[in-house]
C-alpha cells in the first residue's frame, strides 16, 4: 500500500508542472477593426451614413471603410497597425481629411481607434 501511495505521490508531482505559466493570455478568435469611424452633419448633429465614402490611407495600403448595416458606423483596417489617414466625402458636403491616426496592437489584437468627424454642406 505504501508503495502504491508513494508512486501516485511520484506521479501527481512529476505531472504538476508540465504546463505550468506565469500569467497566461487567452486570445479570441475574432478579427478586430483597427478604425471605427462615425460621421456627423456640423448643422444637426445627425449621423450620416447613406452616400458617405470613408477611405482609410497608410502609405501605399488604401482601404474603403464598410458600414456596418443598421449602424452609423464605418470600419476597416482589421488586424492592421498603421498610420492611417481618412478621408470622409458624400455628394453636396465638403470633403475632410484627417489628422493621422495611429492603431497599434497588442498581444492579441488590434487596439481599435474610434473616430467622429463632421462633415458640412457646401
Amino acid at each position: 500500500m505504501k508503495k502504491v501511495f508513494l508512486l501516485l505521490l511520484l506521479l501527481c508531482v512529476a505531472c504538476n508542472d508540465d504546463d505550468k505559466t506565469e500569467d497566461p493570455v487567452l486570445c479570441t478568435l475574432e478579427a478586430r477593426p483597427g478604425l471605427e469611424v462615425t460621421i456627423k452633419d456640423t448643422m444637426d448633429a445627425g449621423f450620416l451614413v447613406e452616400g458617405i465614402t470613408v477611405v482609410a490611407t497608410d502609405n501605399e495600403y488604401k482601404e474603403t471603410l464598410k458600414n456596418i448595416s443598421g449602424t452609423t458606423i464605418f470600419v476597416g483596417a482589421y488586424e492592421r497597425t498603421g498610420t492611417y489617414v481618412i478621408t470622409v466625402s458624400k455628394t453636396g458636403y465638403t470633403t475632410i481629411t484627417s489628422d493621422p491616426i495611429i492603431v497599434t496592437d497588442d498581444i492579441c489584437h488590434v487596439i481599435t481607434k474610434s473616430l467622429e468627424i463632421l462633415l458640412e454642406k457646401k
